[in-house]
């Protein structure tokens, strides 16, 4: 008899009737590959993989459940419904029946994934969480090129863009952006909606190649769904701040592709509405009709967007000043409102545009550009910064400070406003940090990150500690009885509170060190530690021989194959961590010597 024979009728159990191969869900389901993917795109669906794969290694396996949670879907009948009705059009066609071909096409089957978002992300917290992959896709549609071999239409580029251009004028009007990142793949944004941190990559404003290795079915349809559910996101976040949605955009600043500058003018137009209805509310029954039509008027007025002055200075930075807004703002997004409060910048024509509209404004700055459409004039005297990224200036203003563009990258990461000397026109700025990196876990920190933790300091007003000296040492009892800060009665009583709590500390470690290697009773061993440690002292410390192992650990032989192995892994990563940290520093006493040379 077989090993894994089974008798004839009996029900099949474990992992043979948990998962099955894809090719059977196809026959399961009766739909063909394609269909099959954009179904378990829009649902969700993914392979899995099961600890014993019955069919062979070769194969793909699904979950049973997600399977018969597809057989289910409503789509796909409509999916059939579709695929029926190109047949239908395409043998009329053939026919040469047009007026057949029309009324069929003009009568499609169509669907919407309203329900599947609802379906997906029952709460509005969900889909933020997930959205960090749906505005990378949708932020790099909105720089592809519209090809007909690579069935990408116009429409859909030009709704990734407006898409896009939602949500950072979002961003910017209530201050959400927290950090940013230039890199060589793009430019990395991280904003703080709900409590949930969102960041996502934004390609550099350059000509994009189409590569031949991509399945750009699989991403449209991927972008089909992330569409719907930032839509729905938007919807959300411009409902919560009381602005309509869509917006409607002014045709001319449209057509200049100054699509941001244009929302910022939706964002004002409803706030003027906004103003005018709570104060139409808090007018008396005692005016008259006349007053009431006047009000219904400017109203209508408002909301048009022709009737805004085309030319007003700052549009873009206009704040809602609702008393109510400004005070539940926390802390941090008080500070990115008033980092570039009462600036204003201009921004020449070779820097990226879109990037500094979208980040100058989410921290209260007034920016303007070079070109049709722009709030401020390049003559204009109020302008404080200009943004220019090229050697020579046909004509300088001696009232502003010419920056580089990554001045303001930098003074963002930093929240505070950086010396404009490193970063003038001619001069090689200094490195570009990555807010992303925690330099004290890397163990390795840039001499320019010290230099922005010192200007912090001093912005703030902090005490920081020499080097080579802690924190704790600042707070030490006896530096503070030596300033003045305390008498020496308090300084004795911390002292002994600091030996009594390093006692406790010791012994604590101590016992749960015995307890891990497998000690019966480790308070009652703790005191033989002790005398074995005063042993070691008088007669030298002791160190272990060459040939010893790390398995004659106690620890480590009670652990399992699985977690020895991971064990491993994390101190080879150490391991590779200090090496590369050695490295850098090695490297920059190389330079530094280098630098010593040659004066």
């Amino acid at each position: 008899m077989p090993k894994h024979y089974r008798p004839a009728g009996k029900k099949k159990e474990g992992n043979a009737a948990k998962y099955i191969t894809r090719s059977r869900a196809l026959r399961v389901l009766q739909v063909p590959l394609p269909l099959f993917r954009k179904m378990c795109i829009y649902k969700g669906v993914f392979p899995r993989e099961p600890k014993k794969k019955v069919q062979g290694n070769h194969q793909t396996y699904y979950h049973m459940k997600d399977i018969m949670f597809l057989q289910h879907e409503k789509l796909i009948d409509v999916f059939r419904d579709i695929r029926v009705h190109d047949r239908k059009v395409k043998k009329a066609k053939a026919k040469k029946q047009m007026e057949l071909a029309i009324r069929l096409m003009n009568r499609k089957p169509s669907y919407t994934l309203d329900r599947l978002i609802k379906e997906r992300y029952p709460q509005f917290v969900d889909a933020l969480r997930d959205l960090d992959d749906c505005l990378t896709m949708v932020h790099l549609f909105a720089a592809l090129p519209a090809l007909d071999r690579e069935k990408i239409p116009v429409e859909r580029i030009h709704k990734c863009r407006r898409l896009s251009h939602e949500w950072q004028a979002y961003i910017s009007r209530t201050h959400k952006l927290r950090k940013t990142f230039v890199s060589v793949k793009g430019i990395y944004y991280q904003v703080e909606i709900g409590g949930q941190k969102i960041t996502w990559l934004t390609p550099h404003a350059t000509q994009q190649v189409l590569t031949d290795d991509v399945d750009y079915n699989v991403m449209l349809t991927f972008l089909e769904f992330y569409e719907t559910l930032l839509e729905f996101v938007n919807l959300q976040l411009y409902t919560a701040i009381n602005v309509s949605y869509p917006p409607i955009l002014d045709p001319e600043l449209e057509a200049l592709a100054a699509d941001l500058y244009a929302l910022s003018r939706h964002f004002d137009a409803n706030k003027t509405a906004t103003t005018l209805t709570s104060s139409q509310n808090g007018v008396s029954t005692e005016t008259g009709e006349k007053d009431n039509e006047n009000d219904e008027s400017e109203l209508r007025l408002a909301q048009l967007q022709h009737q805004l002055p085309y030319n007003e200075p700052g549009a873009l930075m206009h704040l809602m000043k609702d008393d109510d807004l400004e005070d539940e703002d926390d802390e941090e997004t008080k500070d990115c409102k008033s980092l570039f409060k009462d600036f204003k910048f201009y921004l020449s024509r070779e820097v990226p545009r879109e990037s500094l509209l979208f980040i100058i404004p989410a921290f209260g700055g007034v920016v303007s550009w070079e070109g049709d459409g722009s709030p401020l004039k390049e003559s204009d005297q109020s302008i404080t910064h200009q943004i220019v990224d090229r050697p020579t200036q046909g004509h300088i203003f001696l009232s502003r400070d010419y920056v580089q563009p990554q001045w303001v990258f930098d003074c963002v990461n930093a929240r505070l406003l950086l010396p404009t000397e490193a970063y003038m026109v001619g001069r090689v700025p200094p490195p570009h940090l990555s807010p992303f990196v925690d330099n004290e876990a890397e163990g390795y920190v840039p001499e320019y990150a010290e230099t922005i933790k010192r200007l912090q300091a001093a912005a703030t007003k902090e005490v920081l500690p020499l080097p080579g000296v802690g924190k704790d040492d600042i707070a030490d009892p006896q530096n503070l009885l030596v300033e003045g800060v305390i008498n020496r009665a308090e300084a004795n009583e911390a002292a002994e509170k600091n030996r009594k709590m390093q006692v406790r500390m010791k012994q604590y470690h101590e016992e749960l060190n015995l307890e891990l290697k497998g000690a019966p009773n480790a308070t009652a061993l703790t005191q033989n530690v002790d005398d074995r440690e005063t042993t070691k002292q008088d007669n030298g410390a002791t160190t272990k021989p060459a040939g010893e192992d790390q398995s004659a650990d106690p620890s480590l032989v009670g652990m399992s194959r699985k977690k020895r192995g991971l064990y491993e892994a994390i101190q080879i990563s150490k391991k590779r961590s200090e090496a590369k940290t050695n490295l850098l520093k090695e490297r920059k006493k190389k330079l530094k010597m280098s630098e010593e040379t040659k004066k």
